[in-house]
């Protein structure tokens, strides 16, 4: 256990960023999970639906210091070259 008061405050602070950040991730996660599931049911004007809302909780991890800004550019170029696989296959 912590003997400072600095160091109890840390602990208090951490734990608090540590939930935040796991909501952030999560919601990443969720987007993620339902655009890959529609990518793969061939669902692509739906998928195309929900990649903004994707991108979006990747910015804001982004923003606030969740992902590191070059994770996030990769994570959203990632799910842009899958959306654009699929659709150069459809063509």
């Amino acid at each position: 256990m912590a003997n400072t008061k600095s160091a109890i405050k840390r602990i208090k602070i951490s734990e608090r960023n540590r939930i935040r950040n796991r909501v952030r991730i999560g919601k990443i996660k969720f987007y993620t999970k339902q655009f890959l599931n529609l990518l793969k049911e061939n669902k692509i004007e739906e998928a195309k639906k929900i990649l903004p809302e994707v991108i979006s909780a990747i910015d804001k991890a982004a923003q606030k210091g969740t992902l590191h800004k070059n994770t996030a550019a990769r994570k959203k170029s990632k799910l842009m070259k899958l959306l654009n696989e699929k659709l150069a296959v459809k063509s």
